[in-house]
């Protein structure tokens, strides 16, 4: 018992430290930007693992930082054969039409192997501590919880898609591994229908109140100001923020419940805190920033929500993580690296 309640007492706990700053972002995003435009798209995968490599740097548990390991080349490789892959498809497609229907029906059967392919290679390419995380997820049951499980809620008018979505968040964060080690998620189907009713309902409340305003008021203003075009501007603003503050409440809701339901055993916990209110002003705040500023205040805006979501992630620290080895990065090849590279997608625990 003694033993024990000294291996807890040592146990570290902080929030997630993000010390990334806007103007420093932006620097590095416009020379992505320009240089993917002036070499059509193929500084694009440099691009990439420089904003990965800022953001990894600039993230912090326990003073460790993280870190991104992929290549450009190994970017590079997956795109331009995704682009020969179009080409050729796009050019067959015309020559004969059947081809469509079978490239079609070749990208849905290799879908949720080319989703397990991207999250296996990201999740290789980061490290934590020197020891790199992995994903074990295999093709059948990304079939199921990414194509199968969603389609079937069609036949239940969709009452079940609150399942299908927990059952697909499981089935990502379960299988992503640390240093050969499992994570386990613990998360509750009710939780997920929860924050779905939660939405609706304040999307249904707000709509209502709108429309009794609306009532009430347009027929003060006249009839040509009722039929004026301009009318529809704040018709497209109140759109806006009635979804974004019902994707606040969902996105919340389900956030903070994952992370309080994921450790990864006898190493580490998580806890997520994140305020529906302060996720909302700042994702409103982030889109009208982003509109007004014609796309130029996106790395602002994207700074501003990471630094919201690390601020609001407390992460507890066992002492056994201090002695994680990287049996992954063993047992990993420098030819299976390049074939994952091929299939890169972007993922992110946060």
């Amino acid at each position: 018992m003694d033993n024990i309640t000294a291996v807890v007492q040592k146990a570290r706990s902080g929030r997630i430290s993000f010390s990334g700053q806007g103007g420093e972002f932006f620097g590095i995003w416009i020379v992505n930007v320009l240089l993917s435009i002036l070499t059509l798209g193929i500084y694009s995968a440099w691009a990439k693992v420089r904003t990965h490599q800022y953001f990894y740097g600039h993230t912090k548990i326990d003073g460790h930082a993280f870190r991104y390991l992929a290549t450009p080349m190994q970017i590079l490789k997956g795109r331009l054969l995704a682009v020969l892959v179009f080409l050729v498809v796009s050019i067959l497609s015309n020559l004969f039409p059947l081809v469509a229907i079978v490239a079609s029906i070749a990208l849905l059967i290799l879908m949720p192997w080319l989703l397990i392919m991207g999250l296996r290679f990201n999740l290789r390419m980061t490290s934590y501590r020197n020891v790199r995380f992995g994903f074990n997820g295999s093709y059948g049951d990304a079939m199921l919880y990414f194509l199968v499980l969603p389609v079937l809620t069609v036949f239940t008018l969709y009452l079940a898609m609150p399942y299908a979505m927990k059952r697909l968040d499981q089935f990502v964060y379960s299988n992503i591994t640390y240093g050969g080690k499992e994570f386990e998620v613990n998360t509750e189907t009710g939780t997920y229908y929860q924050a779905v009713l939660m939405a609706i309902l304040v999307t249904l409340g707000l709509a209502a109140v709108g429309w009794m305003l609306s009532y009430a008021i347009l027929p003060l203003l006249g009839k040509s100001i009722t039929t004026s075009p301009l009318l529809m501007l704040p018709l497209f603003a109140a759109y806006f923020v009635v979804f974004t503050l019902a994707g606040a409440v969902y996105q919340a809701i389900i956030r903070n419940h994952l992370f309080n339901s994921t450790e990864l055993p006898e190493l580490v916990s998580f806890k997520s805190d994140v305020p529906t209110g302060k996720l909302f002003v700042v994702s409103l705040t982030n889109l009208l920033a982003v509109i007004f500023s014609l796309g130029l205040a996106y790395p602002w805006a994207t700074i501003r929500m990471t630094r919201l979501l690390a601020t609001h992630t407390e992460v507890r620290v066992q002492p056994a993580l201090d002695l994680m080895r990287d049996q992954l990065a063993a047992e990993s090849s420098a030819f299976a690296e390049d074939i994952a590279g091929l299939y890169d997608a972007d993922f992110s625990l946060t």
